[in-house]
């Protein structure tokens, strides 16, 4: 989508293990050669742990690349393989035809016979074994007795163990030490640091044929840094998504404020610092405090708000409303809501019909008090009727619905009715309603649209949105 926008020949940020792009900064190159050895030279089972999104997996695909042809590998990857279904699960992969009803004493005769066949012929067996944390622990142990299959000289299978790191808490177990005392190498993937962040970005730019300056600013990617954790998974994600709103911003260099896009469109978002269940009573009494000091200033707040609301029944409201678009753009985290590109902005718009932009009263048999159940429910009708595809214009939203009845009546005065849609969400874990106008088939017919507006609702900077997005939005209510 915004490839050619970066001059870019290919996606540079896919999550899929491609050992193409295998990225040696941050300490991998150096385990990935340290992992080769300790096979190479017959050195027991190996242990190689990282957080989830670390490139374990990566990892595992390169092994494969950097052995000689005399190695012969298989995966176990199902890790959730029961104890008596090991061996039976190994010999599989080593394509042994193992009688069906074979018990565990002959399928590990058979294993052993078929090793030395691969030994006497200079071959050499590894098993490499992924999320091993998930493995049970008497699983674990009839591995362990695998690594007991050698020669006098030589170890018949090598075994290379990926997990995160619950690995080493079920290794700590008093039931598995013999499991323990037999790993001769332990490796840890640790997460990439600042600086290595920023080299790895431009790492993949430039395997994907990126060859201008560099597209992320340092605040960008310290930015990126700390939401991302070091874990490569995650720059992945962001880079990615930070590369689309820059696209959609219409600019060439990806700043703090897409990262923030991208953020807010991801799913582990900012992670939030927790009080740990064992914390100081201190700072416990502290935050209550400071609770119940908001807690005062929001029913403040709110029996200011029920005041105006009061005071403007006598003048009807307009939809200028400045802490409503504020809402809006906390209200979709769940999507990227881009700004229109340069390119869409000088586009020539479609006149919108009349009825649209004319004053008129509202609709027959529609009042203040219905008129927002009824939108709910056209609105239900017609996120399951249209393509998720399809682009709509959020307008407005609010937390309060009787105020929003009377923005509804008024919107009712300007535009057509049956082109509004409300649909429900929360904010800051609080009830909040969506206004969105319109249907369209592309961003050029929604941002005709937005400049065919009246200038009050223009105002509130009207965002893109898809079906889509507004879905799963919904779906992630409580």
């Amino acid at each position: 989508m915004y490839y050619a926008h970066f001059g870019l020949k290919e996606p540079p940020f896919k999550i899929t293990p491609n050992t193409e792009v295998f990225f040696t900064g941050g300490n991998r190159g150096a385990v990935l050669d340290a992992i080769v050895y300790a096979i190479l030279n017959g050195e027991g089972i190996v242990k190689v742990v990282g957080e989830v999104g670390s490139g374990k997996t990566m990892l595992c695909r390169m092994l494969q690349t950097q052995l000689p042809d005399r190695i012969e590998s298989i995966y176990l990857a199902n890790p959730s393989v029961a104890p008596e279904e090991v061996l039976h699960a190994i010999a599989f992969e080593l394509q042994i035809k193992v009688p069906k009803n074979a018990d565990r004493i002959k399928v590990m005769q058979m294993l052993q016979d078929y090793l030395l066949k691969r030994h006497a012929a200079g071959k050499q067996v590894v098993i490499f074994i992924e999320e091993a944390q998930g493995m049970p622990l008497a699983s674990l142990e009839e591995i362990r007795l695998l690594s007991n299959l050698e020669t006098n000289y030589d170890k018949l299978l090598q075994i290379v163990m990926f997990g995160q790191p619950e690995l080493d808490e079920n290794l700590n177990q008093v039931s598995i030490r013999q499991l323990r005392e037999r790993i001769t190498h332990s490796f840890h993937l640790a997460p990439l640091q600042m600086a290595e962040i920023g080299e790895y970005i431009m790492f993949r730019l430039r395997a994907a044929g990126y060859y201008g300056p560099p597209l992320f600013t340092n605040s960008a990617i310290k930015k990126l840094a700390n939401a991302a954790k070091g874990l490569v998974r995650r720059v992945n994600i962001l880079s990615d998504k930070a590369l689309l709103a820059a696209f959609a911003d219409g600019v060439y260099q990806v700043t703090p404020k897409h990262i923030e896009a991208a953020i807010a469109d991801s799913e582990f978002g900012l992670e939030q610092a927790k009080l740990s269940r064992g914390g100081n009573k201190l700072w416990l009494l502290v935050l209550m405090l400071i609770v119940g000091l908001l807690i005062g200033v929001l029913v403040s707040y709110l029996l200011q708000h029920q005041r105006l609301s009061a005071a403007e029944s006598v003048n009807p409201p307009t939809v200028d409303h400045h802490q409503l678009a504020a809402d809006q753009e906390q209200a979709n985290q769940n999507v990227i809501v881009a700004k229109v590109p340069e390119e869409l902005a000088t586009h020539q718009p479609a006149e919108l019909p009349v009825n649209q932009l004319a004053e008129q009263p509202p609709a027959a048999g529609v009042t203040e008090e219905g008129i927002l159940s009824q939108r709910l429910k056209a609105t239900d009708g017609w996120l399951s009727e249209y393509p998720k595809d399809t682009i709509t214009i959020q307008i407005m939203g609010g937390h309060e619905s009787e105020q929003l009845k009377s923005d509804l009546e008024l919107l009712s005065r300007k535009l057509d009715m049956s082109q509004l849609y409300v649909y429900r969400t929360q904010v800051n874990a609080r009830p909040f309603l969506n206004v969105l106008y319109g249907s369209f088939a592309d961003k050029y017919a929604a941002v005709d649209a937005i400049k065919g507006l009246p200038s009050s609702i223009r105002k509130n900077q009207p965002q893109l949105r898809t079906i889509g997005g507004v879905l799963q939005e919904t779906k992630q209510l409580p």
